[in-house]
């Protein structure tokens, strides 16, 4: 067979859901896939032809180097031809530590460091003097972090209630362990009498110790009689135990148990910088290293074409192209100290494409996971722009993508389906954008979007009031309660300030599901994370009178042959790994004791094997039915049992987070663009999901640039009129009709949805 070699040739994919499909891909286009969430997308190009891809790079390597490199089985597939180095921007949370900022995952930090130790005055040191995780550069006072975390007294202790009664609200002081009993039987402080009662002497010698200097004993009774003990106070307790130190160590207790105990202020020695005070004299035309982190990347750029200094030129004409990519990605707003964990799904991404785009390599392929994703319909433009400028360079572009702007782009469409999970895995269509809207796919190019032309009454409102989180300048909203409320504008405008920061600080009790993503393992599945696994061993244990772990593929019920996991990785030394399903088990995991035991007929993996729809007609037990159901009214009806949360899409993902918390009612919701992954044949899936919850007296708020979603809204707000020091102000507030009457740039796109998109 001659192959074209201008084209990537695969035959008989058949990961996950696909059916034994093949496929010829174009080089240096730009191929869109589409589809329904879950119908075959991702299977096709990261679990095949990505994978594939770097475990051929791999094979260029000694064996020693290989060895530290991440192993790549080879997909299940008969022949994949004319493959490229791949380069993939997923839509997952960059890797990196909670001290990853923009600065360092760009390599920009090094640079400006390297900058203020060259051309700083006055002079320091070293490079590594400037930062805050070096001896000398690190702040004495908070060990670099920038933060200084306290106890805080409200927090801990309520004074309405006397010791006996708990006023003491962290589990390891109270009268539940020793240190809680000591208190009440030192003789120190009556256990009875609510501390408020207390004289403040005795108060005070509680809460805070004796003075400076002083010492009081508090006997501490044992088996032996009493015991001297010096009396500390129960913050200088708190804070020597459980903040100066090292709480891994410590069992039954977390970090996360702390510092819901503590406030997080700056630090007020470096000010939040986490420098030592000394470095911060150095300075650039005025500006220390941490007021350059803290400029907008705008600005730095400014800053750094400033610099005429020679040495402080060549080392500023490293750092500017990267600043500049970020800028050109509509990235302007951040700053180098942003933290990458604190960025939306979009910008994450943005900046991770920002990154890649510096390479002078061509013949790649470029791999991207709905690239539109958290980008405003104004920003899409600029987002084309860069992957038309990534083929021009000799690159092959692939994208999985729902949005319609960035499908009509595409020189190559291929929509896979026709359903989602078992009904999907086929390629329903391939070919030029003009064959689609004829081709029986799912995907229409000149839907009409819906306006709400009958929002529901406003009653009850949460308020807002004179927020200051990050770029907000001082603003107070009003929020309908019992209604969908829409947050839309530009990047960077402050969606996510206004809604996950300070609206929650003030509506602690909200449900926020967000785009970060679940715990997921292998031995995940949706049964487990739904909650109703555990029920459904307890009937089989009771219909059969064998013990549930029986029927458990963690415990006793594991087939012995390959310990639950369903396959058997034989160790193959150098080579490929490979998984080959357990032969003793059939892949079941189960044992052949658990599977002789049946209930209604099945056993537990012919149960497992069930789709949500099908549990429904199984299953009687209330609680089992009401989490299905949750299932299928989020549209994952077609999902089984069974299925392995690692197994799933993002924006399954999503949803089933969503359906995890449906469980209760007369809530906040709050959905950062739960539109994410879905294909807009799913959006009124979703839509119908936030429509019932809302008519159930729940309210339902989300963060969104889909106009769609906009569209329906009882409510909208935008924000805006920019991002970053441009944002940070409320541009319109009102229903989708009076938006459309709005001169935003917003209701600039819902004009032209109602038109034509």
């Amino acid at each position: 067979m001659s192959a074209n070699k201008d084209e990537i040739i695969l035959r008989g994919l058949k990961e996950n859901n696909l059916k034994n499909i093949d496929l010829n891909l174009p080089k240096e286009k730009i191929i869109v896939f589409t589809g329904l969430s879950g119908s075959g997308k991702s299977s096709v190009v990261f679990d095949t032809l990505a994978t594939e891809s770097r475990r051929q790079m791999t094979l260029n390597y000694p064996h020693y180097v290989r060895n530290q490199m991440p192993k790549f089985e080879r997909p299940q597939a008969d022949l994949m031809q004319n493959l490229s180095p791949v380069v993939v921007v997923e839509q997952r949370q960059s890797g990196g530590n909670s001290r990853s900022t923009v600065g360092t995952y760009m390599d920009i930090h090094p640079l400006i460091r390297l900058l203020f130790s060259r051309i700083g005055e006055p002079a320091i040191g070293s490079a590594t003097d400037f930062s805050s995780q070096s001896a000398f550069g690190g702040c004495p006072e908070c060990s670099g972090f920038g933060e200084v975390i306290a106890p805080d007294l409200r927090k801990i202790v309520d004074e309405e209630k006397s010791l006996r009664e708990y006023a003491v609200k962290f589990k390891p002081l109270s009268p539940s362990g020793w240190q809680g009993r000591w208190m009440m039987t030192c003789g120190l402080f009556d256990p009875d009498k609510p501390i408020k009662d207390y004289p403040e002497d005795k108060r005070r010698l509680l809460l805070y110790g004796p003075p400076e200097g002083e010492k009081v004993n508090a006997p501490f009774h044992t088996k032996h009689g009493p015991q001297p003990h010096d009396w500390d106070g129960i913050l200088p307790r708190f804070t020597r135990l459980y903040i100066n130190r090292d709480i891994s160590k410590l069992k039954g207790i977390t970090q996360d148990d702390v510092l819901a105990m503590s406030t997080r202020s700056l630090c007020p020695t470096c000010q939040g910088s986490g420098l030592n005070p000394k470095v911060l004299e150095s300075r650039i035309n005025g500006l220390n290293i941490a007021e350059y982190d803290h400029l907008e990347l705008t600005d730095v750029l400014k800053e750094l074409q400033k610099i005429t200094d020679p040495l402080g030129e060549s080392i500023a004409q490293q750092a500017i192209p990267h600043v500049t990519q970020l800028v050109e990605m509509g990235l302007g707003y951040l700053s180098l100290s942003r933290k990458m964990g604190t960025l939306s799904g979009g910008e994450a991404q943005r900046v991770k494409i920002a990154r890649h785009l510096g390479s002078s390599l061509n013949n790649i392929t470029y791999i991207f996971d709905e690239p539109s994703a958290g980008l405003h319909p104004e920003e899409v433009e600029m987002l084309l722009n860069m992957l038309h400028h990534i083929k021009a360079q000799h690159n092959s572009v692939i994208v999985i993508e729902h949005d319609v702007s960035v499908i009509k782009a595409a020189d190559e469409i291929i929509e896979m389906g026709p359903g989602a999970g078992i009904h999907g895995g086929k390629i329903i269509y391939q070919g030029k954008l003009e064959g689609l809207e004829n081709s029986g796919a799912a995907t229409s190019l000149n839907e009409k979007i819906k306006i709400n032309q009958n929002p529901r009454k406003q009653n009850e409102f949460f308020t807002i009031n004179k927020a200051t989180n990050n770029n907000l300048k001082n603003i107070s909203v009003s929020l309908p309660k019992y209604t969908l409320v829409s947050v839309c504008g530009v990047s960077g405008s402050g969606k996510s300030s206004l809604l996950t920061e300070a609206f929650t600080e003030q509506y602690p009790e909200t449900i926020t599901v967000g785009q970060g993503s679940i715990g997921i393992s292998n031995r995940s599945t949706l049964a487990t994370y739904m909650g109703i696994m555990d029920d459904i061993r307890a009937i089989f244990a009771k219909e059969t009178g064998q013990p549930a772990g029986l029927f458990s593929f963690n415990s006793v019920g594991a087939c012995p042959v390959c310990k639950g996991k369903g396959a058997v990785m034989p160790d193959v030394a150098f080579a490929d790994p490979v998984t080959i399903s357990c032969e003793a088990c059939g892949g079941t995991r189960y044992s052949d004791e658990a599977l002789s035991y049946r209930y209604q007929g099945n056993n537990i993996v012919e149960i497992l094997e069930l789709t949500i729809d099908e549990a429904l007609d199984f299953f009687r037990m209330p609680k089992i039915i009401k989490r299905v159901n949750t299932l299928k009214d989020v549209g994952l009806g077609y999902l089984t049992l069974g299925q392995t949360t690692s197994s799933l899409s993002g924006g399954e993902v999503q949803r089933l987070k969503l359906a995890s918390h449906l469980q209760k009612e007369g809530q906040i919701y709050l959905l950062d663009e739960p539109s994410l992954g879905l294909h807009t044949k799913d959006n009124n899936k979703l839509l119908d999901v936030f429509q019932k919850l809302v008519n159930r007296g729940n309210s339902v708020i989300i963060i969104e640039h889909n106009l769609d979603f906009i569209a329906a809204s009882d409510w909208v707000i935008e924000m805006g009129p920019g991002g970053g020091k441009e944002g940070g102000q409320i541009i319109f507030e009102g229903t989708p009709e009076a938006m459309l009457k709005a001169r935003t740039v917003t209701a600039k796109w819902l004009r032209a949805g109602i038109g034509e998109r």
